[in-house]
């Protein structure tokens, strides 16, 4: 399906990391743009929805809509035990995903981009064996987990109805003050907190914000996209080593690494019960960008360097903007 001319879309997650930046791109490139918000705002391009659940109603917000990008999402549940956080988790990622496809369906939207995750797939891969999109997908944790059920939830849509789906999962994104493990390695370069990363020889794939909004945009209008899985990445991997000290270089600080055995590094981690953070600083997870480009002509327009050196001006910039 080919979009002829700027349509009206409706983005959910308009005011999160990726979503503001998404939004920023498509009033720049003259999309007709309707931001779903939970309450009241001055801005003439939102409408309000209330809380995402299986409940929401959608009809105001998807009158004359031909594409939705969605990327509101639960990506944390605090102070419940496994089985609430599941359950809050399918609320939101499951049932209010569905909820909104079902009703776009309905509403004669012609296409539906859904921002997955690569741990549909998995937290980790054996090295030099990247992720593909023919991977079986094993997920761990209610995030991945959900956003499993709601790709699966979507693909039955498309096949039921005439709305087009497209999948997209990526890996960590990074950008301006980005928050998680990204985040944290930022705060740990510009402080010059010695780090024993020194010899971590692991391979992982990034994304930087920027590119992962060009894919997204991409996907609005190409007409092979519809009802495909893509996975998206920078199109190199950096061991957590090479990706503090070019980190560093982006802040003109060096970072201060220093050679730690990768099996002292994840026995201190186990005491500290930090598992989760020692598998993701020194564990492989790539992922094979070769449908991207094959099927959709599109290649990362940032390098990771330039990436790296946005999100470390925008975290300036933001910063001195609050100070």
């Amino acid at each position: 399906m080919a979009f002829g001319g700027k349509k009206t879309i409706l983005l959910t997650g308009a005011t999160g990391f990726v979503g503001s930046r998404v939004c920023a791109r498509l009033m720049a490139d003259g999309y007709d743009l309707r931001c779903a918000i939970r309450e009241e705002s001055q801005d003439g391009n939102s409408v309000v929805v209330g809380d995402i659940s299986s409940e929401t109603p959608w009809g105001d917000a998807l009158m004359g809509v031909s594409a939705v990008i969605h990327l509101a999402a639960c990506v944390n549940v605090m102070n419940a035990n496994v089985n609430d956080q599941l359950t809050e988790f399918r609320r939101v990622n499951v049932a209010g995903t569905l909820n909104l496809a079902r009703q776009a369906a309905v509403a004669g939207v012609e296409r539906f981009i859904f921002l997955s995750t690569v741990k549909v797939i998995g937290e980790e891969t054996a090295a030099g064996q990247p992720f593909t999109e023919k991977d079986e997908t094993r997920p761990q944790g209610p995030y991945g987990i959900t956003k499993l059920e709601a790709e699966m939830g979507m693909r039955r849509l498309a096949e039921e109805s005439d709305m087009e789906v497209v999948i997209i999962r990526p890996p960590l994104v990074y950008g301006p003050c980005a928050k998680g493990n990204f985040g944290n390695m930022q705060r740990w370069v510009h402080k010059g907190i010695p780090l024993p990363l020194g010899t971590i020889h692991n391979q992982r794939s990034l994304i930087a914000i920027d590119n992962l909004v060009d894919f997204i945009i991409t996907c609005i209008a190409h007409p092979a996209a519809g009802n495909e899985t893509f996975l998206v990445a920078d199109g190199e991997n950096l061991s957590t080593t090479e990706l503090l000290r070019r980190a560093g270089k982006a802040m003109s600080k060096p970072a201060r690494l220093f050679p730690m055995p990768e099996w002292l590094l994840k026995c201190g981690a186990r005491m500290l019960g930090k598992q989760a953070m020692a598998q993701r600083l020194c564990g492989n997870l790539q992922v094979d960008i070769s449908k991207a480009r094959e099927v959709l002509g599109w290649s990362p327009p940032l390098s990771v360097d330039e990436g790296l050196r946005r999100a470390v001006c925008g975290t300036r910039s933001e910063a001195h903007e609050k100070s």
